[in-house]
């Protein structure tokens, strides 16, 4: 006993290894079945589906997790918050799967956020909740009262949608002891009753008789269902009809139309009379069939009422009973068989879907998730599923009937910014049926577009003296993205123009890209502009382009022609040029130099005679600017001509300026100075010449003032020295002087070296020079003796000064020589010199100067300066550098 004990052990232990590999599996093959009874209240619980499929209950309910039911009616549903799957309705299995031995349910479970499905079976098993019950609850049988007892009469049966052991299990008559009940197993192993006569009738004894027929189930508690039964008892009638086949078999597609013959049942009875007319019906057909099939009572043709489908039901079984007036009857099995017709399109279904997607997203990424199927069966029911083309997207199947529609390659927004994927399904009938859905997909902006300028290069012309805010020129960018990442801001690169940021000259507008001008630019100063502009779009991070600029400033008539030669204003003999008297017609007197600040057009400069004193005397070189004679002076013509030379641009409109030259016909320089002496008292008023007389008078005055007080100090520097210190040797201050530097003018020995000074003016430059050569002055012996040896004290042995005299030399020029007494009259000479020099007091010849090579200015103010060294002289011994400038000027 206990080997039997461990065998059934055993047997257990193996069954449930068996149904948990079974479970695994179905798990790992992304499905999961589930087992709950039928007709469960509304939220009853199924399975614990995030446990099994090892899900989380946060990601559950982030990511939108739901179960979808094949139908129409959605029996089951996924409780995020516990990640159970629970019934939404109330289910009712003989309503969904009759008499099928199994009832499954499926259904499939969706993760949008991940686009991943899992399919669900859920198994409903049976309650007993029905009763056996009969079709008709009174029936009436005839029976001849000749009928010998044995005979069997079917009674009808009884109908429990119940499967298994709560289905019909036994019937039970009750009632009268004529009649006793016998149950026979057809072939499909479905109980027939019959009653059986167990005694001989009696009209005569009893006409009618009443039974009971009772039905039961194998339910725990058992159903049962009733129904009576009366049995008339008749005269004799001894031939039943019989059919001429026992089981009819047609079959018939399922679009045959309504109204059709189907086949037709016969039965012949060889009696006479009532009890040879057959009559035919259905003892026994479901609620359904009789909405469908209808059975002519006297002709037994069986008509189609309602469209077949092959997809509700593949066959029918029906049984037909002919009965004759004698209440004999017969039986036969009526077999209809559906075939299928491809009547069915495919169906997509959109489980799950994307409305946007990002242009970025890699490729492979699940789109969209359908179901697809067909009603149809065999190769009606085999569907192909394909894209539209020339999409960026592919078809994947997930399930059995489960397709994913993933992205086939990078997305370009700028390309296309939506798409209407078509997925088109075709079974595989002929002729083809199809179906089709359509996904519309936006894609979403990435920033992965810079702007694009729509120019290489900007250039434009921007005339000088512009406004301030003049618009220069637009520069326009465009950026191929959408939304902020298009929305495209322009600046200004950093850079310096002339030592000022180049924002200080230009701006750009943010929005717009217009460049305007802060300043007006002068085309004297700034002849162009390089610059660079930024374009900026508005994404994260942003992106940029530069574009470089060049404005260009146009010249405009501006500026009016500038005479450097003859200058004006300096002083009343400028431009005053000699021509001889003998000059031949075409030489060269002078030349009008004048130059224009502008450019081009503007800047070229043309030369004519406005007026002259002797016209035809002179004329003027149209583009050169020189003066020359036109005819040979005659003696009839005056000494001194005034010329009035216009120097015009060509600008629009030409601007023009004036130069005036004064030329005397002279055959010398004295006659020169002549001319020019006798009009110098009218070309500067007289009290301008007093007024400078006065102030270098006064700035003479000043000096000699303190020249005195210097040479006053330097005699009791003297003096007090003599008596403290031996007188040195004579000669001693002289010495080393070789005696070719000294000459003699006067009886005054001085120190001599030519002094001489350059004057240099050029045509073309608005600036003179004054130079002065190095070795080129009045030198004078040192101010002080050598270190080693002592000044001698004025007043010491003129004798023994003499004696170191070198011979033939006077007396005046030792003592003029003696150290302490020259410097001071040496810086007298040298600062008024310099002072005369800086003052134009006196007629100008600066152009005689450069055509005769003589320094003959400021004359004048010379001899007034020597006059005024004389009368000094009288008080004081007189300098050296006096007779150096007696030499100078003659």
């Amino acid at each position: 006993m206990c080997a039997a004990r461990e065998g059934r052990c055993g047997r257990r232990q193996r069954a449930l290894l068996c149904c948990v590999l079974v479970a695994a599996w179905e798990v790992a093959r992304g499905q999961l079945r589930y087992s709950v009874p039928e007709e469960l209240p509304k939220g009853s619980f199924v399975g614990d589906v995030a446990r099994d499929l090892a899900l989380e209950l946060a990601a559950l309910g982030a990511r939108g997790a739901r179960v979808v039911s094949p139908g129409r009616t959605q029996y089951f549903a996924l409780h995020a918050s516990s990640g159970h799957l629970v019934t939404a309705e109330r289910i009712d299995r003989e309503q969904l799967c009759e008499k099928e031995p199994q009832c499954v349910l499926r259904c499939e479970l969706i993760v949008e956020g991940e686009m991943k499905v899992y399919a669900i079976e859920v198994e409903i098993t049976d309650i007993n909740d029905n009763a056996p019950s009969f079709k008709k609850l009174e029936t009436e049988e005839k029976i001849s009262e000749i009928t010998s007892p044995g005979a069997r009469f079917p009674l009808p049966k009884a109908h429990d949608r119940d499967i298994g052991a709560n289905s019909l299990q036994s019937y039970a008559l009750s009632g009268d002891e004529h009649f006793s009940l016998s149950v026979q197993a057809g072939a499909d192993g479905e109980k027939r009753p019959e009653l059986v006569l167990a005694k001989a009738l009696d009209r005569e004894e009893a006409a009618f008789h009443e039974l009971l027929l009772r039905a039961s189930d194998g339910g725990d508690p058992a159903r049962t269902g009733t129904a009576r039964i009366r049995v008339a008892v008749l005269d004799a009638n001894d031939n039943a009809p019989a059919f001429s086949q026992a089981v009819y078999t047609v079959r018939v597609p399922e679009d045959v139309p309504v109204g059709s013959t189907l086949l037709r049942v016969t039965a012949t009875d060889p009696d006479d009379g009532t009890n040879g007319e057959v009559q035919y019906s259905f003892p026994e057909i479901s609620d359904k069939a009789s909405n469908i099939f209808h059975l002519e009572p006297d002709s037994g043709a069986i008509r189609l009422l309602k469209s077949l489908d092959f997809e509700e039901a593949v066959s029918y079984e029906l049984e037909v009973q002919a009965r004759d007036g004698g209440a004999l009857s017969d039986t036969a099995k009526v077999s209809i068989s559906v075939t299928d017709v491809n009547d069915n399109a495919p169906e997509i279904s959109v489980r799950s879907a994307l409305s946007e997607i990002s242009e970025d997203a890699a490729p492979g990424t699940v789109v969209a998730l359908l179901h697809v199927q067909d009603r149809d069966s065999g190769a009606n029911g085999e569907v192909r599923c394909s894209l539209g083309e020339g999409v960026p997207f592919r078809l994947e199947r997930a399930l059995d009937d489960y397709y994913s529609v993933v992205t086939a390659r990078e997305l370009d927004r700028e390309r296309a910014s939506e798409y209407n994927v078509t997925v088109r399904a075709a079974d595989g009938g002929s002729p083809a049926l199809r179906s089709g859905a359509v996904l519309a997909l936006r894609v979403l902006d990435v920033n992965d577009n810079a702007p694009v300028f729509a120019e290489a290069r900007y250039s434009a012309r921007l005339p000088e003296n512009n406004a301030e805010g003049a618009l220069v020129l637009t520069v326009r960018a465009w950026d191929a993205d959408w939304g902020q990442n298009a929305r495209v801001r322009y600046r200004l690169r950093e850079g310096r123009l002339r030592g000022a940021p180049l924002s200080s000259y230009v701006s750009v507008q943010a929005e717009t890209g217009a460049l305007y001008a802060l300043r007006s630019f002068d085309y004297e100063e700034v002849r162009e502009v390089e610059l660079w502009v930024r374009a900026e779009d508005g994404g994260a991070p942003p992106l940029s382009s530069n574009v470089s600029v060049r404005l260009l400033i146009a010249d405009e008539n501006d500026n009016a022609p500038q005479v450097l030669y003859p200058a004006s204003g300096a002083w009343s003999w400028a431009g005053v040029e000699l021509a001889p008297r003998s000059a031949e017609p075409g030489a060269l007197v002078a030349k009008v130099v004048a130059v224009d600040a502008d450019a081009g057009q503007n800047a070229w400069l043309s030369y004519e005679l406005a007026k002259a004193t002797e016209p035809g005397l002179f004329r003027v070189g149209l583009h050169s600017g020189e003066v020359r004679t036109a005819r040979s002076p005659l003696a009839r013509d005056a000494a001194r001509h005034s010329l009035v030379v216009v120097v015009k641009d060509r600008g629009r409109p030409a601007l023009s300026a004036t130069a005036t030259l004064t030329v005397v016909l002279a055959e010398s320089v004295a006659e020169l100075l002549s001319e020019l002496g006798s009009a110098a008292a009218p070309a500067e008023p007289a009290g301008s010449l007093t007024r400078w007389l006065v102030l270098a008078v006064a700035a003479v005055s000043c000096l000699f003032l303190a020249f005195l007080l210097l040479l006053l100090a330097l005699r009791l520097r003297r003096w007090r020295r003599s008596r403290l210190l031996p007188p040195p040797s004579a000669g001693a201050a002289l010495r080393g002087v070789p005696a070719s530097h000294f000459v003699g003018i006067d009886g005054v020995r001085a120190f001599l070296r030519s002094y001489s000074h350059d004057v240099s003016l050029t045509a073309d430059s608005r600036k003179s020079q004054l130079r002065c050569a190095g070795g080129s002055c009045c030198d004078t012996l040192p101010a002080r003796p050598p270190p080693d040896e002592a000044a001698p004290l004025r007043g010491e042995d003129a004798a023994a000064h003499r004696a170191a005299e070198p011979d033939g030399l006077p007396v005046s020029a030792a003592t003029a020589a003696a150290p302490g007494f020259l410097p001071p009259f040496s810086l007298l000479a040298r600062l008024s010199l310099s002072l005369f020099t800086l003052f134009p007091i006196t007629f100008p010849l600066s152009s005689l100067c450069i055509r005769t090579d003589v320094c003959c200015s400021r004359l004048s103010f010379t001899v007034l300066f020597l006059s005024l060294l004389d009368g000094i002289s009288h008080w004081v011994p007189r300098p050296p550098i006096f007779s150096c400038v007696q030499v100078i000027i003659m």
